[in-house]
């Protein structure tokens, strides 16, 4: 066996494949996450208008799969998406989850109101679908937490807060809904401790590992590009926090993944 085949399966559950920085050399990232252990990728869209393109990567590499959505900082400038466009989507094999969509304050606060909108839409679509929702949530924390209680009371729906960076109450709150929380190389950092922490506290079977590649690469790469290999660096980081060894965390984070991504299994 193969010393890349002896590495236990590793999921990149939110990654940006279709980003300019991957043009080049797309197949060898693909690559380098396989021979890292990273043998399943979920590339997101951000803006509709992209989603041709992003699931032409996902048909054209075995292992990769997509999710398309307005991202929250993208929705003053895109047209407003739909439940039918969302919806409609859910019918291709390899499209697994609906967004990214959520809320950002920090960047965009100016359009909250049409964040919230677009919110509430992609939601209605992922409980249609039965397909998770893919959240963004930044310097938003009250409002996250206040329409997906809402909208979870109004029906239920499964959802992962990608990146999460958030604080504890909202990790709570989303937990509390049946929620699951990933892990981007942000967990990884040196000063990160207190983030950390929130994941720590968090029952195991609803954690996820991520990239959010190109963003966000964990050390010792910080700074860089970011890239689905990358993946198992924050794993061997977070495993400890549990008191497990790489391959256990390897192993529980795939099996959170299955469960809330049947489609990608």
């Amino acid at each position: 066996m193969s010393e890349a085949a002896a590495l236990p399966p590793l999921v990149d559950s939110h990654c940006h494949l279709d980003f300019p920085d991957f043009a080049d050399e797309l197949p060898e990232v693909v690559a380098r996450a396989r021979a890292a252990g990273v043998t399943r990728m979920v590339t997101i869209c951000t803006r509709l208008a992209a989603e041709p393109a992003v699931r032409a990567i996902a048909e054209a590499h075995v292992g990769v799969f997509y999710a398309a959505g307005t991202h929250p900082m993208a929705v003053a400038e895109e047209p407003m998406a739909t439940v039918e466009a969302l919806t409609a989507l859910a019918a291709h094999p390899k499209f697994v989850g609906i967004g990214e969509t959520g809320l950002d304050y920090h960047y965009t606060a100016e359009s909250a109101a049409q964040q919230q909108t677009s919110l509430r839409i992609h939601i209605e679509a992922a409980r249609r679908t039965g397909l998770p929702l893919i959240i963004h949530a930044r310097d938003a924390d009250e409002d996250m937490a206040r329409i997906l209680s809402e909208e979870h009371a109004a029906g239920a729906f499964t959802c992962v807060m990608h990146c999460f960076t958030s604080g504890a109450a909202l990790a709570r709150t989303a937990l509390d809904l049946g929620f699951y929380l990933s892990a981007s190389g942000i967990a990884a950092f040196p000063r990160s401790e207190e983030l950390r922490a929130i994941f720590a506290a968090a029952p195991l079977d609803r954690i996820l590992v991520e990239t959010d590649a190109p963003y966000l690469a964990p050390p010792p790469h910080r700074g860089r590009r970011n890239e689905p290999a990358y993946t198992a660096l924050t794993a061997a980081k977070l495993a400890p926090l549990w008191g497990l060894e790489y391959p256990e965390f390897a192993a529980a984070t795939s099996a959170n993944f299955d469960r809330l991504f049947p489609k990608a299994r």
